[in-house]
């Protein structure tokens, strides 16, 4: 299944370029249990550098759906890129993440959160107020501390690098990582 969701991806960015789409119910019909509901990222690189990433932290709609809607996005609705052009699609690598459901953590302090988060593993979603943003696990591989990890997590949102001293909400997740060169 971890190389239909790769596969999926991409024939979803190339269908954008090509006016040919996904036939979704061929792909329901092999592999029904991507009909069931599940929130996805699709994070795009080039020679090892973000080239988009969108995706879904709460499960609304099919997995094969996600998949392909995030791809998308990811190739040419991410505002912090310009679109994808077809002759880049040969040099991105696609990554897939599959989201657990996200769950809440009650802490007191500073100190007893960065002992409930487990660096590496868990994706994190920070939210206050109207801010909110969000850091998959693999965000870990560049920002290996408690802090720098939150003070980026932080600024993402919109805040202050030291948004945890106001205690905004904080909920993990893990992910099921499917990387294009762990398939080919």
């Amino acid at each position: 299944m971890k190389e239909v969701l790769l596969t999926l991806a991409r024939a979803s960015i190339l269908s954008r370029f090509k006016q040919k789409g996904v036939d979704m119910a061929a792909v329901e019909q092999e592999y029904p249990q991507l009909k069931e509901q599940g929130a996805s990222f699709v994070t795009l690189t080039q020679e090892g550098e973000l080239r988009g990433c969108i995706g879904s932290l709460v499960a609304r709609r099919s997995l094969l759906e996600d998949v392909a809607y995030n791809a998308q996005a990811a190739a040419f609705n991410d505002p912090r890129f310009l679109p994808l052009q077809e002759d880049e699609l040969a040099v991105t690598r696609i990554e897939v993440s599959v989201l657990s459901e996200p769950q809440q953590l009650e802490y007191k302090d500073e100190e007893e959160l960065f002992s409930k988060i487990r660096v590496g593993i868990d994706g994190v979603v920070l939210k206050a107020g109207y801010h909110q943003a969000t850091f998959l696990p693999q965000v870990w591989e560049q920002l290996g501390t408690h802090e720098l990890f939150f003070a980026h997590l932080c600024q993402k949102a919109g805040l202050s690098s030291a948004c945890l001293k106001e205690h905004p909400e904080i909920s993990v997740y893990q992910v099921e990582k499917i990387i294009e060169d762990e398939v080919l």
